[in-house]
């Protein structure tokens, strides 16, 4: 499989013919540029023309193509090799300097215990054989940055694009490949430890009959299943309540243990109490070992299947993460330093699909002599 054949393929919406010019430039870019990906060094990779540089950053900023066009064709392309039954989703956070660009705020990013100036990021992910693949992505915009009309303009956001939690992100990720793909038995796997609103992307899965595997935070209220009048408690309270008796949720290829992390039978609580409580739920602990905690807690509607099978699609979770770092440290993830929000879909577009085609088709070796290439 030839570069050359993919990007045609991946960007053939792109209506200009320049347009397509510059997508293929950007592409070998990204594959051949050792280091940071800035559009300077990616120009510098790819010619000596100087003006290569203005060319490309106004075909990722300004250039009008559409990001949803790329993504499915990037879809499809993965859909072709026959991707696993599981979709994940994960989330990334960008560290930014300055206010300028679009979506950076202020969070407490609970990985490194600190508060970032930064955007925060949401994606998609198809599973062939032992790799993921991205294909989709959604930007949180807080409201600070939706209900002020100067960064919007500045930014260029779109009027229809309006102030959504993250739970609701993550829905419309999945609501959009539901849309390209004919794949309704699909489980969503989530990483969403971090969320304390994590039970209205359950019920939203639930409604669309997705089954689940998401791991959840430990204040996270459930109700045990079998009690005459349950009253919510916290899941990491419960689990810790249940003793080492329960049941060993290990991978099938991790190491043997006598006693491990117990699973219990849980309901979300409905909205008010006059709300059915909803299906069942197996709430378990992964990571945990033998020094006494629970690891990492997860929610799986997959009730009846059996511990090893839930536990090895929740172990998957790590290659979603290892992903977004490959996407960090060798793809330019954190490189762009445009500030408008069709910029920004625009850039995770072109790393998702040099990340497809490293992943899917080998690597592409940077030119031994880098001929003039012209750019209108």
């Amino acid at each position: 499989m030839t570069l050359e054949h993919f990007s045609r393929t991946i960007f053939r919406s792109l209506r200009r013919i320049d347009q397509r010019k510059c997508a293929h430039a950007y592409l070998s870019g990204l594959l051949a540029t050792p280091g940071k990906k800035t559009v300077r060094r990616l120009a510098a990779g790819i010619s000596r023309d100087p003006s290569v540089v203005q060319s490309l950053r106004q075909f990722v900023s300004l250039s009008p193509w559409n990001f949803d066009d790329v993504m499915q064709e990037i879809t499809h392309w993965v859909a072709r090799r026959h991707p696993g039954a599981v979709w994940s989703l994960g989330q990334t956070v960008l560290p930014k300097r300055g206010d300028k660009s679009v979506g950076v705020h202020r969070r407490f990013d609970l990985h490194s215990g600190r508060t970032l100036n930064c955007q925060l990021g949401l994606g998609s992910f198809l599973h062939v054989g032992s790799a993921q693949i991205p294909v989709d992505w959604s930007l949180c915009l807080p409201r600070a940055w939706t209900q002020d009309p100067e960064r919007r303009r500045d930014a260029r956001i779109p009027v229809s694009e309006q102030y959504l939690p993250t739970w609701a992100h993550a829905l419309r990720l999945v609501d959009r490949l539901s849309a390209r793909l004919d794949s309704p038995s699909a489980v969503v796997l989530a990483d969403m430890d971090n969320e304390p609103d994590v039970g209205y992307l359950v019920r939203g899965l639930a409604m669309r009959r997705r089954d689940v595997v998401i791991s959840v935070p430990p204040q996270l209220a459930v109700l045990p299943v079998g009690e005459a009048s349950p009253r919510p408690v916290s899941a990491g309270s419960l689990l810790r309540g249940q003793g080492p008796e329960g049941d060993t949720l290990t991978p099938p290829d991790g190491p043997q243990r006598t006693s491990g992390p117990p699973s219990v039978l849980v309901h979300l609580p409905g909205n008010s109490p006059r709300h059915s409580p909803g299906p069942p739920y197996r709430l378990f602990a992964s990571g945990g070992g033998d020094t006494g905690t629970t690891g990492r807690l997860w929610l799986t509607s997959l009730v009846h299947h059996s511990p090893g099978t839930i536990a090895a699609t929740a172990a998957r979770a790590g290659g979603t993460t290892a992903v977004l770092e490959a996407l960090r440290e060798d793809f330019g993830l954190l490189d762009f330093a445009g500030r408008s929000f069709p910029g920004w879909y625009h850039h995770m577009a072109l790393i998702s699909a040099a990340y497809t085609f490293r992943c899917l088709h080998g690597a592409a070796a940077p030119p031994r002599r880098r001929p003039p290439l012209r750019l209108p």
